[in-house]
C-alpha cells in the first residue's frame, strides 16, 4: 500500500523522522517485526516488545528481520522498568542488544528510565517515556528523556492511579512541558489526532486500537472480540493492590472484581487469575475470557481486521478532513453554507 501523504509536521515528526505524528506503542506478546515494520513503512512509528519473543536470541533475530522489512529504516524497542530487580536486569540485556542491533528509538514505560538513560542516551538512542501523570512526565522530562507520552485513564494495562482523562492529562502537560508531548489513552480515529494537536501535543499513541491489525499474531476469534466491544466493556481491577488495570471485561475480570469486592487482599488468591501466561494463551487460542487482558476503551474504533498500513491510512483522512472542518468552522463557511 502506498503510504499516505503527510498531513501535519510537528516536532514528533520530526523527533522520529516519521511522516505522520503517530505512535503505535509496544504491546506485550504482541509487538513482533511483522507488525512494527508495518507500521514504519505506513510512515509511523512503532516498537517491538522484547517479550514478544521466546529468548533474547530470538529477540535479536527479530529486530534484523525488521530492519530487512523497513528497508533500513528505523524504528523501536519498547522497555518496560519494573520494581522487580530480576526484571530489570532482563531488560538490561534486552537494551544490550538493541544497541548492538542499532535501534534508533526506544519507548519507556513502567518505573523511572532515569538508571537506564546513560546507556540509552550514550548510544545515540532517542527515548519516549510512557507516563501516567504529569507530575511523573515533569520527573522523566528532568532525568533527560527527549519525549513523553501521557496516558489517559481510557488507556488499556496501567492507567495510572488517580484515573485522569486524557482531555484534562493532554492539555496539563502540553502547557507544563517544554519537551514533545504524545497524548495516549482511547486514542481510535483522525479526529483523535486532530484533538491532540488541538491541545498543544505533538501527536498521539495508539495500543488497543491496533491489535486488529492483520500482521498482530494474535487468534482472529480474539481480534473478532475487540471489533464487538464498545467501550464500556472494560473495567478497571486491581487498585487493591494501587495498581489500576484496565482490562476486557470478560470472565476472569469480572473474577477478580469480585474478589476485591470481597475484600481479599492475598495476592495469592489473584496470582492464577493474572499471571501473564493466560494473556498469551487467549492471544494463541482465540478464548477471550482466559487471562486479564489489556484493553482500552478505544476497542470501541477497532471494527476490522485488515493491515496496519490501511488503519493508518484511514486515520490520517480522518484527520485531515477533521482539519478541514475546522477551517471551515474559523472561516465561517458552513454557516453561509446553510444560510444560502
Amino acid at each position: 500500500m502506498t503510504m499516505t501523504a503527510p498531513a501535519f509536521r510537528t516536532r514528533l515528526t520530526a523527533l522520529f523522522g516519521i511522516e505522520h505524528p503517530i505512535l503505535c506503542g509496544g504491546l506485550m506478546w504482541l509487538a513482533t517485526h511483522d507488525y512494527v515494520a508495518a507500521v514504519v513503512n505506513a510512515g509511523a512509528m512503532g516498537f517491538i516488545t522484547p517479550r514478544s519473543y521466546a529468548s533474547p536470541e530470538e529477540f535479536r533475530a527479530g529486530l534484523r528481520r525488521c530492519a530487512e522489512l523497513t528497508a533500513g529504516k528505523p524504528f523501536g524497542v519498547n522497555l518496560y522498568v519494573s520494581a522487580r530487580p530480576e526484571a530489570n536486569e532482563a531488560l538490561s540485556g534486552f537494551l544490550d542488544i538493541a544497541i548492538a542491533e542499532g535501534v534508533r528509538f526506544v519507548e519507556t514505560a513502567g518505573y523511572s528510565p532515569a538508571a537506564f538513560l546513560p546507556r540509552i542516551r550514550d548510544a545515540g538512542i532517542t527515548v519516549v517515556h510512557k507516563c501516567t501523570s504529569v507530575r511523573h512526565a515533569l520527573s522523566a522530562e528532568r532525568a533527560g528523556v527527549d519525549a513523553v507520552t501521557i496516558l489517559g485513564m481510557e488507556a488499556g494495562g496501567h492507567p495510572g492511579m488517580r484515573l485522569t482523562g486524557a482531555m484534562v492529562q493532554g492539555a496539563e502537560a502540553a502547557g507544563a512541558l517544554s519537551i514533545p508531548v504524545v497524548l495516549g489513552g482511547g486514542m481510535g480515529t483522525g479526529r483523535h489526532l486532530v484533538a491532540a494537536l488541538a491541545l498543544g501535543c505533538e501527536g498521539m499513541l495508539m495500543g488497543t486500537r491496533m491489535v486488529v491489525s492483520s500482521e498482530i499474531w494474535a487468534h482472529a476469534a480474539y481480534k473478532q472480540r475487540l471489533i464487538e466491544a464498545g467501550h464500556d466493556d472494560t473495567r478497571v481491577v486491581m487498585g487493591t493492590f494501587r495498581d489500576n488495570y484496565r482490562a476486557l471485561d470478560n470472565d476472569t475480570a469480572r473474577a477478580v472484581a469480585a474478589l476485591e469486592a470481597e475484600g481479599v487482599k492475598d495476592f495469592e488468591r489473584y496470582r492464577p487469575l493474572v499471571q501473564g501466561a493466560n494473556t498469551r494463551r487467549a492471544y494463541e487460542t482465540g478464548d477471550p475470557d482466559v487471562g486479564l487482558m489489556s484493553v482500552g476503551q478505544s476497542c470501541t474504533f477497532a471494527d476490522a481486521i485488515e493491515p496496519a498500513a490501511a488503519i493508518i491510512a484511514r486515520i490520517v483522512a480522518e484527520a485531515a478532513d477533521a482539519q478541514a472542518r475546522l477551517d471551515r468552522l474559523r472561516a465561517g463557511r458552513h454557516i453561509r453554507a446553510e444560510q444560502g
